[in-house]
């Protein structure tokens, strides 16, 4: 697990992930032209889960199924 900082909405808050969701939600932000922590803010705002690490597996997870389905 990699615990990084970011400033979401006005305050810190920290995500604790597995390097391979870090590596692939920095290709999803570099795919959206976004940095980081605006990325992280989007999937903030739209979550439907309370933990924003679930939040964020689950959206990484989402963009290379999607991908991947339109590949074939």
């Amino acid at each position: 697990m990699e615990k990084r900082s970011f400033s979401i909405a006005g305050h810190r808050t920290s995500i604790a992930l597995e390097p391979d969701f870090w590596q692939g939600l920095e290709a999803m932000a570099a795919a959206r032209q976004l940095s980081l922590a605006g990325l992280i803010r989007e999937i903030d705002e739209s979550r439907t889960t309370t933990n924003l690490s679930s939040a964020v597996r689950l959206a990484v997870l989402a963009w290379y199924r999607d991908g991947a389905s339109r590949q074939i």
